[in-house]
């Protein structure tokens, strides 16, 4: 079992924790990570491209000259695509970028992802965090005292109000509780922060 230090909101470590092998030890499955990755960044996608075909663009009702006799080529009607202001072809229409994923490459995925955050030392495990009122500076201390300087991740067990207040005011930093932590947010995220309490929370679900 990997064995991670456990520090205090202070900065300092108060001691260690072993962590689940089949959550935090696993070998990274690079595949598995991207297609996770993917997923979520097409869900993101809104869809919402249009353009007007043949169909749909305004005008081009009446033949614009006779079929014979011109010397001009055949056209039957001004809103054709090779015309200026004529409908497009083949262009992209609303649609959902979105795809399914089978359960257990989920579950693969986000077990590789927090293990690829132990192997590559970019995880802080915190004895408990907790605020009595929502400040920013507060946040932003506990930071300091962890030196961390970049992208981080803050997890907790249970939702706490006054975390997510203090912590969305901070650039870079995103708050989430375990039951939502994402393969694309432990990813993108430099550093992963989590208490002791979310840590056993996550290897209860994903053991």
């Amino acid at each position: 079992m990997p064995k991670v230090a456990v520090y205090n909101v202070e900065g300092s470590q108060v001691g260690e924790i072993e962590l689940a092998d089949g959550v935090f030890g696993i070998e990274p499955h690079a595949h598995v990570l991207h297609s996770a990755v993917v997923l979520q960044q097409a869900s993101l996608r809104q869809g919402t491209h249009k353009v007007k075909g043949r169909s749909e663009v305004r005008g081009g009702g009446r033949k614009p000259w006779k079929q014979k006799g011109t010397g001009r080529a055949r056209q039957g009607s001004i809103r054709s695509p090779q015309w200026k202001g004529g409908g497009i072809v083949f262009g992209p229409t609303p649609r959902s970028y979105g795809f399914k994923l089978p359960r257990k490459v989920r579950r693969l995925a986000i077990k590789s992802a927090l293990s690829s955050k132990v192997a590559g030392n970019e995880i802080i495990v915190l004895d408990q965090l907790s605020l009595a009122q929502p400040k920013t500076k507060d946040i932003a201390r506990i930071l300091t005292n962890l030196k961390v300087a970049r992208k981080a991740l803050v997890v907790t067990a249970d939702f706490d109000n006054n975390v997510a207040l203090s912590a969305r005011n901070i650039p870079g930093v995103k708050f989430v509780v375990a039951d939502g932590i994402s393969v694309l947010d432990v990813m993108v995220y430099d550093q992963l922060i989590i208490t002791k309490d979310a840590v056993a929370k996550v290897e209860e679900v994903f053991a």
